[in-house]
C-alpha cells in the first residue's frame, strides 16, 4: 500500500456532484447537515430506516402500493424490507422515453448497434407481448444463453415487466456449466445465440446449444438470435427473435412486492453447484440506484462501459445505469483484440465517460507498457471504475501516469452475493494509491479479528453488522434458508461475513488483501495472496502466478508458488533465486516459497478468478472430481498440468 494522493476532487467537481445534491436535498427536506462524507456515511449505518427512507424518495421509487413500514427488524438473517410494497424494476429502467441513446453495442468483428430510450422501450414492449404469446406469467424463469448484446437487455427488462424471473450465462459457457445452474431453477423460455465472436474467430455454438435445450426439460419455447445463418431449427419449439417481437403490445409494468424475485445470480460453483442467489426488485433497485448515482456520480450525459459477460454481476450493475438515463456502452469480445489497447480505442470513438474494467486488465496494460494517453485523447474520459480483484498501488499510478492525470479511479469491491459494492469510489474524498476510497453509504462494514472484535488499521475479516436491502432475498431451492445461512452468518452469529480479508484505516479508505480462506499463514504471520502477486508480477520475467498455503490454523503446510514465465523467459535456478530474495526483503522470510514450480497458464474459472481455495484443497488431499467442477473453468485442462508439475516435487522429510 502506498497512500500518496494521486487525485482531489476540485470545488467545481464536488459541487456539481450527485451526492452533493443529495447532501443538500437531506438539509432542504429532511432538516439534516452532515459535516463531511464520514458523518453522513454513520448516520447512514446508524439511522437505517430513516437512510433507505430517503433513497427512495429522492430517486422517487414508483411505489404501486405503499409499504408498511421500511425495515422488520435488524437482526440477520431474515429482515424485511419495505413491506406491503409493490413496484417494479423494468419500469424505473425505462422511465426515459426520449431519442437520447439508450444503448451502444460495440463487438469486435466491427458491428455497430445504437438504440435510442424511445426504440428500447418498443422493442422491450415487443419482447414483453412475445413472452406473453409464450405463456411467461408472474414467477417464471427466462433464461438467457446470450452475449453482452441489446437483446439481452431488452429480454431482461421485458422479463422484469411481467413480474418473471431473468437469469444469464454466456455463450462461452461449457454446457454443464449452464446446466448446473439452469437445472436448478427449471426455465419456461430460452433466449439464445448460436455463436459469436472471440479473439479473433466466431465460435458456432449449435451444437452445445441443442445438448441444452435437449437437457432442460422444463423449456417450453427456444428464442433463436441468428447469427451463423441456416441455423438449425429443429431443437425443440424454436421461434425467432424477430418473431418474439413482431406483434407489439402496450408497454406496461406489472407492480410486484418489493422482494420478489428480479433476477438469479451465481456463485462460482468450484466446489459443486453454483448457488443461486435470488435478488428483488426493490432491493436492487435501493442500492443501484445508490451506488451508481451518489457513489459513482453516474449522470444521464454519462456514456456508461464496464467490461463483462452475462455471466458476471458487472452485467447487471451496468445494465442498471440505465436507471439514471445513461448511456450504456455494451462490448461484445476480447478484451485484448486486437491488442490489449482495443478497449482503450473504444473509450475514444465512443466517448465513454466512466470506463469499467479490472484490475487484472490494468495491470496487464502497465507490464506491456502501454500509455493510452499518448496515442489517444480520451477528452470524454472522466472516470475508472477497477473490480474483479484488488488494484494494487502501482495500478493506481500507471493510470495517473498512462492514461489521465484529471481522472476519478474508482476502485470498488462487493460481490455477486449483494449485487454491489461495500466499499468503492466516493466523489467528495481524494484517491490514494492502493486505496479504496470509502465504504459505501448504508454498508455497515467493519474488520472483525478472529475473535469477532472490530479492528481498525488492521487486517481482518470484511463484515457487515446491519442488513443491506440487496441481501440475498433467498437461495433458489433452499426452502429452511439452511445453505444461505451457512454461506454467510455460521462464524459470526448474526454478522454477514463475506470471505474477503480488509484493513480499514482511520481516514476511513480500506485495502482488500483477497479471500480470507485462501490466505497465507506463516508462522502466525497472515498475508493476503494479492500481496504476494503484486510482488511476484512485478517482475517482468513472470506473466502470471499462483499461490498456494497448504497449512491451517494450527498446523504449518506447503507454500507453494507456481509461475507462468513471460513470453521467451524460463523459470530457471536464477529467476528461483531473484524470486524468493525478492519476497524475502519485500513481504518477509516466512513467506519465501517452499516450491517453485512452472505452468504454462493458471487455472481459473470461468469469471476469471484464479483457483487458489479449491487448489489448496486438492494440495491437502481432497480428490480433483470433489475438490472442482471442471465445467466452472475457464481452462479445465491447465488444473491437470499443474498436478502433473507437483507430483515431480519429492514428498517433505518427516524429520
Amino acid at each position: 500500500m502506498d497512500g500518496k494522493v494521486l487525485w482531489e476532487p476540485s470545488q467545481h467537481f464536488i459541487k456539481q456532484s450527485n451526492l452533493s445534491a443529495y447532501l443538500g436535498w437531506l438539509r432542504d427536506r429532511k432538516g439534516l447537515s452532515f459535516d463531511g462524507y464520514s458523518a453522513l456515511w454513520s448516520w447512514s449505518v446508524t439511522e437505517i430506516e430513516a437512510f433507505w427512507q430517503s433513497i427512495a424518495d429522492y430517486f422517487e421509487l414508483e411505489f404501486h402500493a405503499p409499504a408498511s413500514r421500511v425495515l422488520s427488524g435488524r437482526k440477520m438473517p431474515g429482515p424485511r424490507w419495505f413491506e406491503g410494497a409493490e413496484l417494479n424494476y423494468a419500469e424505473h429502467a425505462l422511465k426515459r422515453g426520449d431519442e437520447h441513446p439508450a444503448l451502444i453495442y460495440r463487438s469486435e468483428d466491427g458491428r455497430r448497434v445504437e438504440l435510442s430510450y424511445a426504440e428500447l422501450r418498443r422493442q422491450v414492449a415487443g419482447a414483453r407481448a412475445g413472452l406473453r404469446r409464450l405463456g411467461v406469467q408472474r414467477g417464471d424463469r427466462v433464461v438467457g444463453f446470450i452475449p453482452n448484446a441489446p437483446e439481452a437487455v431488452v429480454a431482461l427488462l421485458a422479463t422484469a415487466s411481467l413480474g418473471a424471473i431473468w437469469s444469464s450465462c454466456p455463450p462461452e459457457f461449457g454446457v454443464q456449466s449452464v446446466l448446473d445452474r439452469f437445472l436448478q431453477i427449471e426455465p419456461k423460455v430460452l433466449v439464445a445465440v448460436d455463436g459469436y465472436p472471440y479473439n479473433g474467430r466466431t465460435f458456432d455454438r449449435r451444437k452445445e446449444l441443442e445438448e441444452i435445450v435437449a437437457a432442460l426439460a422444463s423449456l417450453e419455447r427456444t428464442v433463436l438470435l441468428a447469427r451463423l445463418g441456416g441455423s438449425d431449427r429443429a431443437m425443440g419449439k424454436t421461434l425467432s427473435w424477430e418473431e418474439l417481437l413482431e406483434e407489439s403490445g402496450p408497454l406496461e409494468f406489472d407492480p410486484v412486492p418489493f422482494e420478489h424475485p428480479l433476477w438469479i445470480l451465481y456463485s462460482s460453483g468450484t466446489t459443486g453447484l453454483p448457488k443461486p442467489i435470488v435478488h428483488g426488485h426493490g432491493g436492487i433497485l435501493l442500492e443501484l440506484y445508490k451506488q451508481l448515482a451518489l457513489q459513482s456520480d453516474l449522470k444521464p450525459g454519462d456514456r456508461f462501459f464496464w467490461y463483462t459477460t452475462t455471466g458476471w454481476m458487472m452485467w447487471n450493475y451496468l445494465v442498471s445505469g440505465l436507471l439514471l438515463g445513461a448511456t450504456l456502452v455494451l462490448y461484445e469480445g476480447a478484451p485484448a483484440y486486437p491488442d490489449l489497447m482495443g478497449l482503450w480505442r473504444l473509450a475514444e470513438e465512443e466517448g465513454i465517460t466512466y470506463f469499467g474494467t479490472s484490475a487484472p486488465f490494468l495491470m496487464a496494460c502497465r507490464k506491456a507498457g502501454l500509455s493510452p494517453r499518448k496515442e489517444l485523447s480520451l477528452r470524454s474520459l472522466k472516470a475508472i471504475g477497477s473490480t474483479g480483484a484488488p488494484l494494487p498501488a502501482e495500478g493506481f499510478h500507471w493510470v495517473y501516469e498512462q492514461v489521465k492525470e484529471d481522472l476519478w479511479l474508482g476502485s470498488l469491491s462487493g460481490g455477486t452475493d449483494v449485487c454491489t459494492a461495500f466499499v468503492g469510489p466516493c466523489p467528495l474524498v481524494p484517491v490514494r494509491a492502493g486505496e479504496i476510497q470509502s465504504n459505501a453509504l448504508g454498508a455497515k462494514v467493519e474488520a472483525f479479528d478472529p475473535d469477532g472484535r472490530p479492528v481498525v488499521d488492521q487486517v481482518g475479516e470484511l463484515v457487515l453488522t446491519e442488513p443491506l436491502p440487496s441481501m440475498p432475498v433467498f437461495f433458489w431451492n433452499d426452502e429452511g434458508g439452511e445453505r444461505y445461512r451457512a454461506s454467510y452468518f455460521d462464524t459470526f452469529p448474526g454478522v454477514w461475513r463475506h470471505g474477503d480479508w480488509i484493513k480499514i484505516g482511520e481516514r476511513g479508505g480500506s485495502v482488500i488483501y483477497g479471500r480470507s480462506d485462501s490466505t497465507l499463514n506463516r508462522g502466525g504471520v497472515r498475508m493476503g495472496t494479492s500481496e504476494f502477486y503484486r510482488v511476484i508480477e512485478g517482475l517482468p520475467e513472470v506473466a502470471e502466478s499462483v499461490v498456494v498455503d497448504t497449512g491451517s490454523l494450527v498446523e504449518e503446510g506447503r507454500l507453494w508458488l507456481f509461475v507462468v514465465p513471460a513470453e521467451g523467459q524460463a523459470l530457471d535456478e536464477a529467476l528461483r533465486h531473484r524470486i524468493r530474495a525478492l519476497l524475502r526483503t519485500k513481504l518477509s522470510p516466512r513467506h519465501v516459497p517452499d516450491e517453485i514450480l512452472a505452468i504454462p497458464e493458471v487455472p481459473k474459472t470461468l469469471s476469471g478468478k484464479k483457483l487458489e481455495v479449491p487448489l489448496k484443497r486438492i494440495l491437502t488431499g481432497t480428490p480433483l472430481e470433489e475438490a472442482v467442477n471442471p465445467g466452472t473453468l475457464s481452462n479445465p485442462e491447465s488444473i491437470r498440468v499443474l498436478l502433473e508439475a507437483t507430483r515431480t516435487v519429492p514428498p517433505p522429510d518427516p524429520s
